[in-house]
């Protein structure tokens, strides 16, 4: 028999924290290392498009491809894209990290001082048709060489971009490699800076040059992408992340117990697997508190019935109610109402927004501007016209509990 030492405790939940295994994923780190691959061979290779529900591990997944490709002696750069935030400045940074990487490797450093002034030049220019910004907000980028001009610059993003991501891509050629744009949030770029990301992911594509996008966001991406530019369907590759089968599930739980030495009985992983639904962030979540009550090994049934309301208990406040809080009262309400209206074991259906209007004895136009509060808050997306669904998993189930304001 061996006691459970909590200090020794294996499993991290948290946004973005690398799991102690990452179980699950092999299908899509494979799929990863053939693009890359594909690239260096001067293959034509499509970007790639990870999406699914919040807690289902994309932004650990896009860490996890930064660093093989990082591995692979590729440049690379990752942003997270903002609501009301242009695309110039968090792209200018991320390239600018992505061709430092890959200076150390070229002969000439006359090319890298004319990729850097086309960079300094795209992140220096405005939106001729937008109203400046404020000092405070515009990337100071630190930069040597002077800014050029006639590239980059004449403030229409879709052309300064492909122009940005061609110059970066010749870099890379140079140097037999790649680099690599990690893209987290995209579902919160604005239109015209997905067309001008589509675009220019179009133009690379077209001539191979060694540059690549990979992005993650909500369920939702595709159709955002799709209404951009209709051949974006062909342009990347699209992988939905879904919650962990049975089998990953287990292997999240056991392999880093295992190192602890440290066993499960398998009523306990049925019974975790059962409260958590396979969702990565909730396997985490349950097992970190039933390893912290877990007496000894083996981990039992009993275990995780006793620790669950301590894991729904830290869900409830830091996964749900953090985000159920960002809701105004009227914004509330319809989410109480798209709860009521899902089945009991919600997953990630969606909900009529005409059923939702019915319910509340409300006309659909009147439930426009909650609805589109909350999409624009990440609560809830569109996949479909005329139907939203809950971007957080058994986000339904958290509404159910909550008192009727």
């Amino acid at each position: 028999m061996r006691f459970v030492d909590p200090v020794r405790n294996p499993y991290a939940p948290g946004a973005g924290q690398r799991p102690p295994e990452l179980a699950g994923r092999d299908r899509e780190l494979h799929a990863f290392e053939v693009v890359l691959e594909r690239v260096a061979r001067g293959r034509p290779e499509r970007s790639l498009m990870l999406t699914g529900l919040r807690g289902v591990g994309k932004t650990v997944l896009l860490n996890t491809l930064r660093s093989e490709a990082i591995s692979r002696l590729w440049g690379t750069g990752k942003i997270e894209a903002r609501p009301d935030q242009s695309l110039r400045r968090p792209v200018s940074a991320a390239l600018h990290m992505a061709i430092r990487e890959l200076a150390p490797h070229h002969r000439a450093p006359d090319r890298i001082d004319e990729f850097l002034g086309v960079l300094k030049a795209f992140a220096l220019r405005e939106d001729p048709r937008k109203p400046p910004s404020k000092l405070r907000d515009r990337w100071q980028p630190g930069i040597d060489v002077p800014a050029a001009t006639g590239r980059g610059d004449s403030g229409d993003i879709e052309i300064d971009l492909v122009e940005l991501f061609t110059d970066a891509a010749s870099v890379a050629t140079d140097v037999g490699t790649g680099v690599a744009l990690f893209i987290d949030e995209m579902q919160d770029l604005a239109a015209d800076d997905i067309s001008a990301l589509c675009a220019a992911c179009h133009e690379l594509s077209q001539t191979g040059a060694p540059l690549i996008v990979v992005g993650a966001g909500l369920p939702h991406v595709p159709a955002l992408l799709s209404a951009s530019k209709s051949y974006s369907e062909r342009l990347f590759r699209y992988q939905r992340i879904d919650r962990l089968d049975r089998i990953a599930a287990d292997l999240a739980l056991t392999a880093p117990a295992e190192r602890e030495e440290v066993e499960y009985e398998p009523k306990a992983l049925d019974a975790l697997y059962e409260a958590s639904g396979g969702y990565p962030y909730f396997v985490q979540a349950y097992g970190k508190a039933t390893w912290d009550h877990a007496p000894r090994s083996p981990i039992t049934a009993a275990d995780v019935r006793v620790a669950s309301p301590e894991a729904e208990a830290e869900l409830a406040v830091g996964f749900f109610g953090s985000r159920y809080e960002r809701a105004t009262p009227a914004e509330r309400e319809y989410m109480r109402t798209m709860a009521a209206l899902l089945p009991a074991v919600d997953v990630s259906e969606a909900v009529a927004t005409a059923e939702i209007a019915k319910t509340l004895g409300r006309r659909p136009a009147s439930l426009s501007p909650a609805r589109d509060a909350l999409i624009k808050k990440g609560l809830i997306y569109s996949g479909e016209r005329g139907t939203v669904a809950f971007t957080v998993p058994h986000f339904a189930r958290y509404l159910r509990t909550q008192p009727t304001e």
